[in-house]
């Protein structure tokens, strides 16, 4: 067996749930680690995410697998921290637009052995509370029993009291951070503002700013990224528990008793205007706030407290991007639209990498050499 080097001296680009994940493995491991982000931890992707623990759906097999693997890694850390606020498997349900049918994506479930109900519209009270069944596609919906979510900005500063536990550092706010190359191989990382933090092996898990950051280095990876825009209500009583994936909207419960909502409509409302910054119509506000109400028993009024917009990672093919760089010895990616379920267990995956030198078949599929091709 070949045990973790404990002398190795990484850095990690990125204060989401991936950077902050695999910077906690490798120093849980003995590694000297440390930590970059641009700005505030959570600001970025982990900060405007649903975070719905799932693997619902059509897929590959592999990222079926990885997928599930990551859940897995849930209920082991809700398992050891017991009764939390974070971290919650009460399912998740969905249900098709009108005149279409989710019928084939039920069947597929079940022939994967993945934990899936037919319910009709008049049962969804008895298996997940909070949801008014007349909003519900008279055909029926999809309750998956043993999907989640969790709360990332929580599950981070988790991650981050563990991290500085075994002895990590942190440096946040530290402006724009770029890759150093020495002699074709990483050396490190260098900050906005000069600083040079040296390193034998980088891990960029810079959320959206990923593929930039390669094309710097003469690497290209396929980008599909949008924009998201994440609404946080006022706190709400309401019974709902799981994921709501609605035709309409998306809605999960949060551990203070708000809602946080999401949409692929509302998204493509949202104004680009091309500075870093975008602009939010009321109306998309407005709408996203009564799609949610409507699907919901009592029809609550909602109130919106705050809403988070920014770029969404997405590779091209979406799927993750995990693990070494070839071009660029010593360096390694993480650059993924499913953060959420998948930030433990790539975590541990690309920790376990570099520290042993030894490929995780479970990674296989999804290296960056399968669409990247030199710049120059």
């Amino acid at each position: 067996m070949t045990t973790p080097t404990s002398s190795a001296r990484v850095v990690v680009i990125g204060g989401g749930v991936l950077g902050v994940s695999t910077a906690t493995h490798l120093a849980r491991a003995g590694a000297s680690v440390t930590l970059l982000t641009e700005s505030a931890i959570s600001s970025g992707a982990s900060g405007r995410s649903l975070s719905w623990l799932n693997s619902a759906g059509e897929r590959s097999p592999e990222y079926h697998a990885l997928r599930m693997a990551g859940i897995d890694r849930y209920r082991t850390l809700g398992q050891k921290l017991g009764d939390n606020r974070f971290l919650r498997f009460e399912g998740g349900l969905t249900w098709a637009a009108p005149g279409e049918s989710y019928a084939s994506r039920y069947q597929h479930e079940r022939s994967i052995g993945y934990d899936s109900v037919w319910l009709q519209p008049d049962e969804i009270e008895r298996w997940t509370p909070g949801v008014d069944p007349s909003s519900v596609n008279s055909e029926g919906a999809i309750f998956n029993p043993g999907e989640g979510w969790v709360d990332l900005p929580s599950l981070i500063e988790h991650l981050l009291s563990g991290f500085r536990a075994a002895g990590g550092t942190v440096h946040d706010n530290v402006g724009r951070v770029s890759v150093d190359v020495t002699n074709g191989r990483a050396s490190g990382a260098r900050t906005a503002g000069g600083d040079v933090h040296e390193a034998d092996a980088v891990v960029l898990a810079a959320g959206p700013w990923v593929p930039g950051a390669l094309d710097e280095l003469g690497v290209r990876v396929e980008d599909q990224t949008p924009i998201s825009l994440l609404l946080t209500t006022h706190p709400v009583k309401t019974d709902l528990k799981a994921v709501l994936n609605t035709p309409r909207v998306a809605v999960r419960p949060t551990p203070d008793g708000t809602l946080v909502l999401d949409s692929g409509w509302s998204e493509e409302e949202v104004v680009d205007l091309g500075n870093g910054s975008y602009q939010v119509n009321d109306d998309t506000l407005a709408g996203l706030l009564a799609e949610a109400s409507a699907v919901l028993a009592g029809h609550p009024t909602l109130e919106l407290d705050r809403y988070g917009v920014g770029p969404k990672p997405i590779p091209g093919d979406g799927e993750p991007v995990a693990g070494p760089v070839d071009e660029i010895p010593g360096l390694h990616v993480l650059f993924t639209h499913s953060g959420a379920t998948l930030g433990l267990i790539l975590g541990e995956l690309v920790a376990q990498e570099i520290l042993t030198g030894i490929a995780s078949p479970l990674l296989q599929r999804f290296r960056l050499s399968r669409f990247s091709v030199p710049t120059s």
